[in-house]
């Protein structure tokens, strides 16, 4: 027994699993003090997103000038947008299709005039920002003012923007560039460094991010609210281990030992409800899984915007909701513009504050034929609800990086078979190989 509890207590694993636990019996046996230690919880996250603009930029850079060619850099990225739109097309028809087959708000019979829109305060401004702002917009919003507010703006893409410029004038320079291209390198080792630090941090704060929940919501704060949230929370692991399993298949990997591969870091996630709080580790754990440095800081901070794949199921799946609730006839042209709307809406949900109520009630702003105000519905439970968002959208973008990895052959798979199997002397045994190998070669 004590053989068993031992490697528990040293794994970042079993730390988060005893800290998850830990949380809960102290929202519920002290809720007032779970309340309070939200800001732990807070704090933690903020940690994580102080290094991530950082650990992104010397990914890119350092990725971009090891390739060498920068065709090949267009080539993954131009790749991982039509993989983009295709998934999140398929999310957003998933989350329209599983409304009309289960009729979700059917029977609420909400007189839309009842309800108090006071709630939405900020929401909705912000909403309507999202919905004025048109593709020119959008594209300058990538663009940062200047090279340091793209550090200070808390906006990963306009970071991977200049990252990616950066990186391209870095690579053209050729020789010369070399000593920055090493001392980049080097300051990556040096945040990767850091981030060992502050992640020993996270069981501190999934216990702060869990009593909160609990010690305010309660104890049935835990389970699935409502038939949305079930409807929501089974479209999720549908889509995971249905379409992602499908794809991931494809690219001959298992999506069940992939999902055991990212423990962690999914424990991490489904406590904090933030998939920003996994980024920089996530990223790594990818290059150890044998994906080249250039896709894995290509495809996933990308991803962090443009493929939101659980987000986008939430998005039409809501908004057919508040409409069966408000007793709100469709027409297919509604539909249509559902799918037309969300595509482009959901593309601005990250970095925007309360991005999913916003993003909704941008997309809600479009079809007349909904009640705007029917948000409140699903303002109560929006958290809960963000767990699986945020759960859904990391492991879609990891799929999505080892997809992109497989067309452009920028992944070892020998290697990530032997790392997914967790087989450590296989793992040892190929690494030495191909060490003897290099050795020669360079001989």
């Amino acid at each position: 027994m004590q053989r068993v509890f031992k490697p528990l207590f040293k794994s970042l694993f079993g730390q988060v699993l005893i800290a998850l636990a830990v949380g809960i019996l102290v929202g519920v046996f002290s809720p007032g003090v779970g309340v309070s230690l939200k800001p732990v919880g807070d704090g933690f996250i903020k940690l994580i997103k102080m290094i991530i603009p950082m650990i992104v930029f010397c990914v890119v850079v350092h990725g971009i000038y090891g390739a060498g060619e920068l065709k090949k850099v267009g080539r993954v990225g131009l790749k991982a947008l039509i993989y983009f739109e295709v998934v999140t097309t398929i999310a957003l028809v998933l989350g329209l299709a599983l409304a009309f087959l289960f009729h979700p708000g059917e029977g609420m019979n909400i007189v839309p005039a009842s309800l108090d829109a006071s709630t939405l305060g900020t929401y909705v401004d912000n909403a309507n920002k999202v919905k004025s702002a048109g593709f020119a917009e959008f594209i300058l919003k990538l663009i940062p003012t200047t090279v340091i507010s793209a550090f200070t703006s808390g906006d990963v893409l306009q970071v991977l923007l200049f990252s990616v410029i950066f990186g391209c004038a870095l690579s053209l320079v050729g020789e010369k560039a070399r000593p920055v291209a090493d001392m980049i390198s080097s300051l990556s080792e040096v945040f990767f460094k850091c981030m060992s630090f502050i992640i020993k941090l996270a069981p501190l704060g999934v216990f702060g991010a869990i009593a909160f929940t609990v010690g305010k919501y309660g104890i049935g704060s835990l389970k699935q609210l409502g038939f949305l949230v079930m409807l929501f929370y089974g479209a999720v692991i549908v889509f995971v281990f249905g379409v992602l399993g499908f794809i991931l298949r494809l690219a001959g990997f298992n999506i069940f030992k992939f999902i055991q591969y990212l423990r962690e870091e999914l424990l991490v996630v489904l406590a904090t409800a933030s998939s920003d709080s996994v980024l920089p580790q996530v990223m790594k754990k990818l290059e150890y899984l044998g994906i080249k440095d250039t896709t894995v800081g290509l495809v996933i901070p990308t991803g962090y915007s443009f493929n939101l794949d659980a987000f986008s199921i939430y998005l039409t799946l809501a908004a057919v909701f508040i409409a069966q609730a408000t007793n709100t006839p469709l027409a297919m042209t509604d539909l249509l513009a559902i799918l037309a709307v969300a595509l482009v809406t959901s593309k601005g949900a990250h970095g925007v504050p309360g991005s999913a109520i916003v993003i909704l009630a941008a997309t809600l702003s479009a079809i007349p034929a909904i009640p705007v105000v029917g948000l409140v519905l699903v303002l109560s439970v929006d958290w809960f609800i963000g767990i699986a968002r945020a759960l859904g959208n990391l492991i879609g973008n990891c799929v999505a990086t080892v997809v992109v990895a497989s067309w452009e052959k920028d992944i070892d798979k020998t290697r990530a078979h032997a790392v997914l199997d967790g087989d450590q002397a296989a793992i040892a045994a190929y690494d030495e190989d191909k060490l003897k190998r290099q050795t020669g070669l360079a001989a």
